[in-house]
């Protein structure tokens, strides 16, 4: 009997499903986009509903498109945009409030409040993460202030806060489950990397009880039982992790130093540190990667918020081009910027410089600026940030990274890979297959169930196109230097 792996990928704009062969190949995927909320400047935020209706659809969907019987499906593995945050009535099953979005900046005052407290030294040494709106402890704060009623129904035990994995496996288990793993709760302020259990000083200065909170699970092997609101049988959910951690499980950056960018929505760069949660010097976070039978994984991490979204604002704001794989060429149809440089800090500045009152800004236009001048700048914008946080990263380890492997949709942007290529000074290897994200929750779920095995998924990475500088470091260095100076020009605009 052929055995096959069922991979949820639930991301910020779209929910996937792909099922993978027992040689932990693709065989079958079906995607759909979901509405994107924006209710004031700065607030991002998703209908919790929508997003379960549109991931249980195309499980379904791609179950029959693959032709496979839902008996032979071994396992489901879970992955998701992390810290976005849910908080629903256990009672009705019913969200209190629309899913406040990773991007959200809704609580950076708050998070300015905290700071002005002295607080943040504590979060950071406790949990890894740096004080920012980003993470979802804020806005579980948030919701219970703001939401008429919330806080005496979490004070009773009758709410739940889940980021996304936790909110699909209360669905897919009709709220039996109310779980999540390492890899998620350390991406929500509450989390102590050192226990590796919630914290209670930081639920305290956060006020949120702590009964909101699920059970923190392994990344890998049977955490729950899906019922039959996919198909007529229970499936176990064998692997979960957040999107980032997945990718770089999916990576196969199994050993100590090795490192990857998924460039989607944003952009993050993450790398293996091993066993042990060394705190960053430099901004940057600490977080686990993942953790299997009981044995964390941790990783160093730099986030950056506009990756791939800058150009789907290119394309839906400004109606630059209809489709964004036309930013490829459009970009290529000019030889340089010629002197126009953006910084997309359209929802603040991420790693390294955390900024969340930076804003958008284009510098250098002339008269002779075209929207080809724009887009390149848009797209080298990309991998300027990135390369903050190579850079940022190399200081904090001590050493230059001289491989990186990358993932996710705009990776398939060959421009875009040799730019970083160069103005990094770094090899750049992109695999065969740029879905790492959900191919890692496969690969976790498949090895929580006993039908993979770790060496031959090692054996399963392999590189489709390398890509080396094709500028001197001198002529890089001199391009970021420019760059710096752009960013902070958008720093601290908006009050």
């Amino acid at each position: 009997m052929s055995r096959y792996i069922l991979a949820l990928d639930q991301g910020t704009t779209s929910s996937r499903a792909i099922i993978y062969n027992k040689n932990a190949q693709p065989i079958a995927a079906v995607q759909k986009e979901f509405k994107q909320i924006f209710p004031k400047p700065g607030w991002v935020e998703h209908d919790p509903v929508e997003i379960w209706e549109s991931q249980l659809e195309v499980a379904r969907a791609v179950i029959i498109k693959s032709n496979v019987r839902p008996e032979n499906i071994s396992g489901i593995g879970i992955t998701n945009q992390r810290e976005t945050t849910v908080v629903w009535n256990r009672n009705t099953g019913k969200p209190i409030y629309n899913a406040i979005v990773w991007q959200d900046r809704r609580t950076s005052e708050y998070c300015n409040q905290l700071k002005g407290k002295k607080l943040e030294k504590i979060f950071t040494s406790k949990t890894g993460l740096v004080l920012d709106a980003y993470f979802s402890g804020t806005k579980i704060n948030w919701i219970l202030t703001h939401v008429e009623g919330a806080r005496k129904l979490a004070e009773n035990g009758e709410l739940a806060f889940g980021t996304i994995d936790s909110w699909l496996i209360w669905n897919l288990t009709n709220g039996k489950s109310h779980i999540t793993d390492a890899s998620n709760a350390s991406r929500t302020l509450c989390f102590n990397l050192h226990t590796m259990e919630w914290d209670q000083e930081l639920l305290d200065i956060l006020e949120i009880p702590v009964s909101m909170l699920p059970e923190v699970k392994d990344s890998s092997g049977t955490v729950a039982l899906a019922t039959d609101l996919i198909y007529k049988r229970q499936i176990p959910i064998a692997g979960v992790a957040g999107d980032q951690q997945a990718a770089l499980f999916g990576q196969m950056c199994t050993e100590t130093g090795m490192a990857k960018c998924t460039y989607g929505t944003g952009c993050f760069l993450m790398m293996n540190i091993g066993s042990k949660p060394v705190l960053s010097k430099n901004k940057l976070l600490t977080t686990v990667g993942w953790r299997i039978k009981g044995e964390t994984t941790y990783a160093l991490e730099g986030s950056v918020f506009m990756g791939g979204a800058t150009i789907q604002w290119l394309r839906d704001g400004l109606k630059f081009f209809e489709n964004a794989a036309e930013s490829e060429a459009l970009a290529a149809s000019v030889t340089s910027t010629d002197g126009v440089i953006m910084v997309p800090a359209l929802t603040g500045l991420g790693a390294p410089h955390w900024d969340a009152n930076a804003r958008g800004t284009i510098i250098g236009i002339t008269r002779g600026t075209t929207r080809a001048h724009i887009t390149r700048a848009a797209l080298e914008s990309i991998c300027y940030q990135v390369n903050d946080v190579l850079t940022t990263m190399a200081k904090d380890r001590g050493t230059q990274l001289i491989q990186l492997r990358v993932d996710g949709g705009a990776t398939a942007n060959s421009f875009m890979m040799q730019f970083q290529s160069s103005i990094s000074s770094i090899e750049v290897h992109r695999p065969t297959n740029l879905e790492t994200t959900a191919l890692g929750a496969a690969y976790l779920a498949g090895l929580g169930v006993g039908l993979f095995k770790m060496n031959k998924l090692q054996e399963n990475w392999k590189i489709d196109t390398s890509f080396k500088p094709k500028i001197n470091k001198g002529e890089a260095d001199a391009n970021n230097s420019q760059w710096l100076k752009a960013v902070e020009r958008s720093k601290n605009w908006a009050s």
